[in-house]
C-alpha cells in the first residue's frame, strides 16, 4: 500500500497545471538565455569594431581606397551607357510602329467613308435605290391584297 501512496503523490505533483507551469518556466529561461546571447554579442562586436577601426593604420586605409578606385575604374561605363540607350530605343520603336498603324488605319477608314459617300451620292445608286423601294412597296401591297382576299373568302 505504501507504493500506491507514492504513485498517487507523483500523480498530484505531475498534473497538467504543474506541467504547464514547468514548461512556461523553461521557456522563460530559454528566452532570457537567448536575449543575453544576442545582447552580449552585439555589444562586444560594436566594441570590437571600434577597436579594429582605431587599429587600422593609414596604410590600410590608403590600400582600401586605392582598391575601390581601381574597381570603379574597371567598370565598363561606356558599354553600360550604350546598353541602356539600346534598351530605350527598343522600347520606343514599338510605340512608334503602333502609332503609325493607328494613323494608317484611320486614314484607310476615312478614305473608305469618302468613297461610300461618293457612291451614295451617285445618281445611278439613287436610281437603283428608288427602283428597289418601288418593288418592295409593290410586294407589300400584293401581300396585303392576298391577305384581304383570303380573309374575305374564308368568311
Amino acid at each position: 500500500m505504501h507504493a500506491m501512496e507514492i504513485q498517487q503523490s507523483w500523480r498530484v505533483r505531475l498534473s497538467f497545471k504543474n506541467a504547464t507551469i514547468l514548461v512556461t518556466i523553461l521557456n522563460v529561461m530559454a528566452v532570457l538565455f537567448l536575449l543575453h546571447g544576442f545582447l552580449s554579442s552585439s555589444l562586444s562586436s560594436s566594441s570590437r569594431d571600434k577597436l579594429s577601426s582605431n587599429q587600422l593604420s593609414s596604410v590600410h586605409l590608403k590600400y582600401i581606397k586605392e582598391s575601390e578606385e581601381l574597381r570603379l575604374a574597371m567598370q565598363p561605363l561606356e558599354l553600360i551607357k550604350r546598353v541602356r540607350e539600346i534598351q530605350q530605343e527598343a522600347y520606343q520603336e514599338p510605340k512608334t510602329v503602333v502609332q503609325k498603324d493607328i494613323k494608317q488605319t484611320a486614314a484607310v477608314d476615312l478614305s473608305k467613308r469618302l468613297k461610300d459617300l461618293r457612291s451614295a451620292n451617285d445618281a445611278a445608286s439613287i436610281k437603283a435605290l428608288e427602283e428597289w423601294r418601288k418593288r418592295k412597296m409593290e410586294r407589300a401591297r400584293q401581300r396585303e391584297l392576298e391577305k384581304n382576299g383570303t380573309t374575305t373568302s374564308q368568311a
